[in-house]
């Protein structure tokens, strides 16, 4: 059984995550676009390579092909955080149950070739729409209903940490198998 993820893992934004080496202190929010569709072109390579595919390697890790839906649903989802904040003043982000969207969707069945192409793409429209950004609506405030709150820039530095994490996830000993 797969433990829900509990952690807060806006740390990311202060200090390099151990684990995948991200830094965001190290990268500027423009920069964001092309680490996003370098992230997408790592999963192509990695489905290319026979990676992405179903079968957990153990009962408390979730398969490279879930750990693939995720990064397509995040992309999507901050795609729409991001639209909202450029739309609204200061918006609160509807709850992301991340755990309960993998068995609704059924992450597990998946086709590893649609879902990589789908992440491509998301991925693809989320830095379209980070490469429009203006200086000013960087600054553009939002938060989740935890308290954490974001800029523009600061939540695009979070989201593409997931993702470039994931790809660590199902490349490195982590990932037995």
């Amino acid at each position: 059984m797969i433990h829900p993820d509990t952690k807060d893992w806006t740390w990311v934004l202060q200090r390099p995550c151990p684990d995948c080496g991200f830094d965001a202190t190290a990268a500027a929010a423009n920069d964001v676009a092309e680490l996003v569709r370098a992230n997408g072109r790592e999963w192509q390579l990695q489905l290319a390579a026979g990676v992405i595919k179903a079968g957990r390697p153990n009962e408390h890790t979730w398969s490279s092909l879930e750990y693939a839906c995720h990064g397509r649903d995040v992309y999507r989802r901050y795609d729409e955080r991001i639209m909202l904040m450029l739309a609204e003043e200061d918006p609160l982000f509807a709850n992301w149950d991340q755990d309960a969207t993998a068995l609704e969707d059924r992450y597990e069945q998946q086709d590893p070739a649609v879902v990589v192409a789908e992440l491509v793409a998301d991925a693809d429209a989320v830095a379209g729409r980070l490469e429009r950004i203006t200086d000013r609506q960087w600054s553009r405030p939002g938060r989740r209903s935890d308290g954490a709150s974001f800029s523009i820039a600061s939540l695009a530095l979070y989201m593409v940490h997931d993702p470039i994490h994931h790809i660590w996830d199902v490349t490195s000993s982590a990932q037995p198998g």
